[in-house]
C-alpha cells in the first residue's frame, strides 16, 4: 500500500485568537521579497525611481485586477447572483475571509492599467519599469503558490506518484502537488531572469526581459494546467481551460517583446 503525503493544516494562522491566514502571510512575505529585489536592482540604475511610489501602484493595482480576473474570467454568474461575496468577510456572523479568489491573469491586466497611470503621471518609460518589476513578480507568484498549498486549493489531479499529498480538508484522493510545482517552477524562472538581466543582448533591449518573464511565467502556467483540476464546472467542456486560454496570448506577447524592434513604448 502507497503511503501518500496527509495535508490537514488550517489555513488560519491562529483560529481562536487571529483572523490571519496563510496564504495572506505568504502574500506579504513575496511582497516584501520583491520589493527587496526590486530595491536592489533600481540601486544599481542611474534612472532614480520612487520605489515606494511604484509599490503601492502595483499592490493596488495587482489586487484589484486580480479579483476582477477571477470575477469575469471564472464565477460572472455567481457574483452577479451574490453581490456580498465581492466583500472580504461575512457579516452574519462576522468572519473576515480574505479575497478567495484572485485571476493571475487579471493581475497581469493590473499591472499594465497601474503601470500607464503611474508612467503617464510620473513621466517614466514603460518598459524600463516592466523589466525592474518582472523579476520580483516571479518570486511573488512562487510565495502565492505556497499559500494555495496552505490553503489546500488549486488542487492537483488525481495521482498515485510517491510525493502525492491527500487533502484532507477537501477530500480523501491524493493528488499531484501542483501548486507546489508552479511555486518550484517560478523560483527557478526568478533566478534564471537574473541570470538574463547581465547578458547583453537583456541589458540593451528595454523590455526583452519583462518579455522573457511573462513568456517563462505562462507557459509554465499552460503546461501545468494539465495536472490541475479544472476551477469551475464550465472549464469541463472546454478543449483547453480557462487558465490555458488566457495563458496562449500572454506567451504570445511575452515573446513579442522579445524580439520586437528597439524602441520606446
Amino acid at each position: 500500500m502507497l503511503s501518500y503525503i496527509i495535508w490537514n493544516v488550517d489555513p488560519r494562522i491562529f483560529p481562536e485568537l487571529l483572523p490571519i491566514r496563510w496564504y495572506g502571510l505568504c502574500w506579504a512575505i513575496g511582497v516584501l521579497l520583491g520589493l527587496y529585489f526590486l530595491r536592489r536592482g533600481v540601486e544599481k540604475d542611474k534612472e532614480p525611481l520612487d520605489v515606494d511610489r511604484l509599490s503601492i501602484y502595483m499592490i493596488i493595482a495587482i489586487l484589484i485586477g486580480a479579483r476582477l480576473g477571477h470575477i469575469l474570467f471564472y464565477e460572472p454568474q455567481f457574483y452577479w447572483e451574490h453581490p456580498e461575496a465581492l466583500l472580504p468577510f461575512k457579516l452574519s456572523p462576522f468572519e473576515f475571509t480574505g479575497f478567495q479568489g484572485l485571476a493571475s491573469h487579471g493581475g497581469v491586466i493590473g499591472v499594465f492599467v497601474g503601470l500607464y497611470l503611474f508612467c503617464k503621471k510620473y513621466q517614466h518609460r514603460h518598459l524600463f519599469i516592466l523589466d525592474r518589476l518582472v523579476i520580483p513578480s516571479a518570486i511573488l507568484g512562487a510565495f502565492i503558490r505556497l499559500g494555495n498549498f496552505m490553503n489546500s486549493e488549486i488542487l492537483g489531479i488525481p495521482s498515485d506518484v510517491p510525493w502525492a499529498v491527500v487533502f484532507s480538508r477537501v477530500d480523501n484522493v491524493s493528488r499531484h502537488p501542483s501548486q507546489l510545482y508552479e511555486a518550484i517552477f517560478y523560483m527557478l524562472i526568478f533566478l534564471t531572469l537574473i541570470r538574463l538581466r547581465k547578458s547583453k543582448y537583456f541589458k540593451r533591449k528595454e523590455g526583452a526581459l519583462f518579455g522573457a518573464g511573462l513568456g517563462l511565467v505562462f507557459l509554465l502556467r499552460f503546461l501545468i494546467e494539465f495536472l490541475k483540476e479544472d476551477q469551475v464546472a464550465f472549464e469541463s467542456s472546454m478543449a483547453l481551460n480557462m487558465g490555458q486560454t488566457l495563458s496562449i496570448p500572454m506567451v504570445l506577447v511575452g515573446f513579442c517583446f522579445i524580439f520586437k524592434k528597439a524602441g520606446k513604448l
